[in-house]
């Protein structure tokens, strides 16, 4: 796990997201990013210089936000990008090769009943980078159980379970799966990835009508330190292919939770 992006807004509380992130990449000595987008246009006249004006300001808070954090002799660089943010994103990952994404769930989005904000929604929809939703004033501890919850055992790209190899390696962690069939399960669905099943302590089986009803049956029970989950048109996050958002009422966890992407449904 080399290279960490962190997206920051306009939050006050950009520093605490960051904080876990610095904390998070000591254990694997990885580098961050620490990332803001901006969109301005040059003009004529005054307004020439305006982008590079901008982009100066946009660093400026990023090294504010820098401040705030103990960096823990972490290598930190800044990256700024004039633009839409996924096109930033995707443009970051392919210069530098972005193992994983750490953000927060509401960005800049202030509305309470919102799990995933417009900002953390769009990023999980539109990449295919792993990305850990960490929640606000979270502390980093060592991932010692994680629970990882789906409704299909199919995975078809080779390197999707890298993060969470990673993970379990280094914290020498216990995985515990959670295959929930919902309605319109297939036999197929209840095939698991053999690599998936290498790496599980223990399997259960439930059925419920999504996903995250099953997580809230076996929660306390398994009681993790992470949430994984993967990141379908149909899967867990569903919700999100119709408007960029999802509702605490829809979901909610006060642990991190790691989306890892699949391509193909």
């Amino acid at each position: 796990m080399k290279n960490i992006l962190v997206p920051i807004g306009t939050s006050p509380d950009a520093h605490e997201t960051l904080q876990y992130a610095v904390d998070f990449a000591e254990q694997f000595s990885s580098s961050i990013y620490v990332m803001e987008v901006f969109s301005a246009k040059s003009g004529a006249g005054d307004l020439k210089n305006i982008s590079e004006k901008v982009e100066e300001s946009s660093k400026k808070h990023i090294k504010e936000v820098i401040e705030k954090v103990d960096s823990r002799n972490v290598d930190m660089k800044i990256a700024t990008y004039n633009g839409d943010l996924i096109d930033g994103l995707k443009e970051i990952d392919k210069e530098l090769g972005i193992d994983l994404i750490i953000i927060a769930p509401r960005c800049n989005d202030i509305k309470e009943e919102l799990y995933l904000g417009h900002t953390t929604g769009r990023i999980v929809k539109r990449t295919d980078i792993p990305t850990l939703i960490v929640p606000r004033g979270a502390i980093f501890k060592p991932i010692k159980n994680i629970l990882t919850a789906f409704k299909s055992g199919i995975l078809t790209q080779r390197r999707i379970l890298e993060p969470l190899k990673i993970i379990k390696k280094k914290f020498k962690s216990k995985i515990n799966l959670l295959l929930v069939k919902t309605p319109g399960y297939s036999d197929e669905d209840l095939k698991i990835n053999t690599s998936l099943m290498d790496l599980c302590s223990q399997l259960t089986v439930t059925e419920h009508a999504t996903t995250y009803l099953g997580v809230l049956e076996h929660f306390q029970s398994t009681n993790p330190d992470l949430l994984c989950v993967f990141r379908r048109k149909r899967g867990f996050f569903k919700n999100l292919w119709e408007k960029n958002a999802v509702l605490k009422s829809e979901f909610s966890v006060r642990i991190p939770v790691l989306v890892l992407s699949v391509k193909k449904d």
